[in-house]
């Protein structure tokens, strides 16, 4: 029983690798680069998570168009990488256009090819408002598009056990299940030391403080 894994190398990747995983899936860790600013830092961890499991094959991919694309803080440089203030309403500066689309585009081909059952894709409560492609209703009906667009077999299922979950019980999952938090990487701006500032640091320490634990990875501030 085979699943590829969106393994972008950050918290909530790596703990639905596990996961997936825990079911009784061989993993085949699909990893993309698209000219983010952490994109070597991702895929160093991406590949040790990776590892770590025993992954089946490790497929990196890149995805230059959305550097070209643009309009995100992420793949621009000129564009600023927003801190957390608490009061963000809106689409953030980080969300690329449409890239779970993308992702799960290639990730069905990659299933299909390789006669996966399953494709596991991390999204979760805490992304919908700023990042449309993070809906159920997305998931549900990118599931009726491989439904009717596949000649799989067998079916392949989107699989997103995090849909309804928070960060802090996606940690607590993980704790429980021996997931390396130290070899995964969540900050948008940096490869070294995390920069503690900016939304991704600020959920991901908020939830290790709501579980009286330490992020084993090192911060700036």
């Amino acid at each position: 029983m085979k699943a590829v894994c969106l393994l972008s190398g950050g918290m909530d990747s790596s703990t639905l690798a596990y996961v997936a995983k825990d079911m009784g899936y061989d993993i085949i860790a699909l990893h993309f680069t698209y000219g983010q600013r952490t994109e070597a830092k991702e895929r160093e961890c991406a590949r040790t998570i990776a590892r770590a499991l025993d992954a089946q094959e490790f497929v990196e991919i890149s995805l230059e168009h959305f550097k070209k694309i643009g309009a995100s803080s992420l793949t621009d440089a000129a564009i600023p990488v927003e801190k957390y203030s608490g009061e963000e309403e809106g689409i953030p500066s980080t969300y690329v256009p449409f890239r779970n689309g993308n992702l799960l585009a290639i990730a069905t081909s990659l299933a299909e090819a390789r006669r996966a059952a399953a494709v596991f894709i991390g999204v979760q409560t805490g992304d919908y408002p700023g990042y449309p492609d993070c809906r159920p209703e997305f998931i549900e009906a990118f599931q009726r598009v491989v439904d009717l667009g596949t000649a799989a077999d067998p079916r392949i299922t989107l699989m997103t056990p995090f849909v309804r979950m928070t960060k802090t019980e996606i940690i607590q999952r993980g704790m429980a299940l021996g997931v390396p938090y130290e070899h995964t990487w969540s900050c948008y701006q940096n490869n070294d030391r995390a920069c503690g500032v900016c939304s991704s640091c600020h959920y991901r320490r908020e939830a290790f403080r709501d579980l009286g634990l330490e992020d084993p990875i090192e911060y700036e501030r």
